[in-house]
């Protein structure tokens, strides 16, 4: 059969970006559809915006660190306008270059919301990004979903009073006030936020210690690190109900009898993916309770020549993770050599609280499932609070598996942690044995330079039976 495209892809984040410029640099006719937001979730309402909030949150902390060192800087106050009107320029100019990228690499841009009535012909409907565009219908070979996801509310009394990270990044003004709820990547990123810009924070969240699924030595570090930046914790907690008060802020009540007043109550208690107005229930596309698309190591649904990349997977749920997985696709669909391959079990992590952590590889828990575990640990006050004064503390932590010696895990709380983090995930994905960082001569005087320097081991965790 003729059909109008070889590759139709829903979403314009960054795995559909991906996925429809390395088809076209093959050769495919590709077109892409695009309802709310073009560059996706990651540019506009994600990891973009939200670190530039968090830069913009660091300089309070950077005026009062400069009087150690003889600075007479006085602290002053952030005018939240004009820093969410700076960022809206920033993300206006990258909307603009993910539309050029796309025209350039030659593929069609459809403004507007996407069904897929059967496994070759989508309907394109108008959305609110171009509301006068009529509706039509076209055709296509493949079909790529890459719409991502949205955030979760939970379902309790005056949730309705609540916002999410959508609305976080669009407030008039900034709230004295903040109860968040998630210690996930967003409550934890959102509370230094806040409180870096100068709101009085409350931090909620079932687990004993935040950040579910890192390391235990580095979430013990991160619940100190919370407390030194003045955020209040209410752990092993969970909102019951919102009441909204005469003056209009707001009471949230806990299930342990606490009560917080506050100004804004904000929920980072999970996304899942945006994959209603689809059709793909009708066409029979397997999806798992909370709608992530099933794929399969091809990236293809249970609907041949119909794929799912991204956040709207069951796959680990990250930006460069959906590129990989994109230009993965594109490669094996029209590349005339095999598709590269990426390490997705070394995908590296990471939390830009202030300070950042990051991470690569295993825990000592999961390397102690495999076997014996040598654990080096270091843990210092950097050289710029020495003099500022500031009590917060650098971990560093290395995993080694204790029968090969080989790295399988890197861990660390402090400044510039993920920078440092992205050059540690080559070596571990290219397994290098503890001997080689040994004999890899440091940066001095960095904080780098203590993943090549921790000689003493700070412990060794057997392996575990449970």
């Amino acid at each position: 059969m003729s059909y109008d495209f070889d590759l139709f892809v829903i979403g314009a984040g960054s795995g559909g970006v991906r996925c429809a410029r390395i088809a076209a640099s093959h050769g495919a006719r590709v077109a892409v559809a695009e309802s709310r937001h073009w560059g996706g979730t990651c540019v506009n309402l994600g990891c973009v915006p939200k670190k530039l909030m968090v830069q913009a949150s660091d300089y309070g902390d950077w005026v009062d660190d400069s009087h150690g060192f003889g600075w007479n800087t006085q602290r002053g106050h952030n005018d939240w306008a004009a820093l969410i009107a700076a960022k809206d320029r920033e993300i206006a100019r990258l909307n603009g270059i993910y539309v050029t990228m796309l025209e350039k690499a030659g593929v069609a841009l459809f403004t507007g919301h996407a069904t897929i009535e059967d496994a070759h012909t989508l309907r394109i409907d108008p959305s609110p990004l171009a509301p006068h565009e009529a509706p039509r219908r076209v055709t296509a070979a493949r079909i790529v979903i890459a719409v991502g996801s949205t955030p979760t509310l939970p379902k309790l009394p005056g949730v309705e009073y609540a916002i999410s990270s959508d609305q976080a990044f669009h407030l008039e003004e900034r709230p004295a006030r903040v109860c968040l709820v998630g210690g996930g990547y967003i409550g934890v990123e959102f509370a230094g936020i806040f409180r870096g810009l100068g709101s009085t924070v409350d931090l909620v969240y079932r687990q004993n210690l935040p950040l579910r699924g890192f390391d235990a030595d580095l979430r013990h570090a991160l619940h100190d690190a919370i407390d030194l930046r003045g955020i209040r914790q209410h752990v092993a907690a969970s909102p019951t109900a919102i009441e909204k008060q005469a003056d209009g802020s707001f009471v949230v009540s806990l299930d342990n009898g606490t009560r917080i007043e506050t100004d804004c109550v904000f929920f980072a208690t999970g996304r899942h993916p945006k994959v209603t107005g689809l059709g793909l229930m009708q066409l029979g596309v397997a999806m798992e309770e909370n709608g992530r698309i099933i794929v399969d190591d091809k990236s293809e649904t249970t609907v041949p020549g119909i794929y799912a990349i991204g956040d709207v997977t069951n796959r680990l749920n990250l930006t460069p993770v959906a590129i990989a997985e994109g230009h993965n696709l594109a490669d094996r669909l029209f590349g005339k050599a095999p598709p590269r391959e990426w390490c997705y079990a070394t995908t590296p992590k990471a939390v830009f609280f202030t300070p950042t952590l990051s991470s690569v590889g295993l825990t000592e828990a999961e390397a102690a499932k495999e076997g014996d575990v040598d654990v080096y640990v270091s843990r210092f006050r950097p050289m710029r609070n020495t003099l500022s004064g500031r009590e917060q503390r650098t971990l560093m932590k290395l995993v080694v598996d204790q029968a090969s010696q080989v790295v399988v895990g890197a861990h660390m709380l402090g400044d510039d942690a993920p920078e440092i983090m992205q050059g540690l995930a080559v070596a571990v994905t290219a397994r290098l044995k503890k001997a080689d960082w040994d004999r890899t001569i440091g940066i001095h005087p960095t904080a780098a330079e203590e993943f090549v320097t921790m000689r003493t081991r700070t412990r060794v965790t057997p392996r575990s039976t449970g």
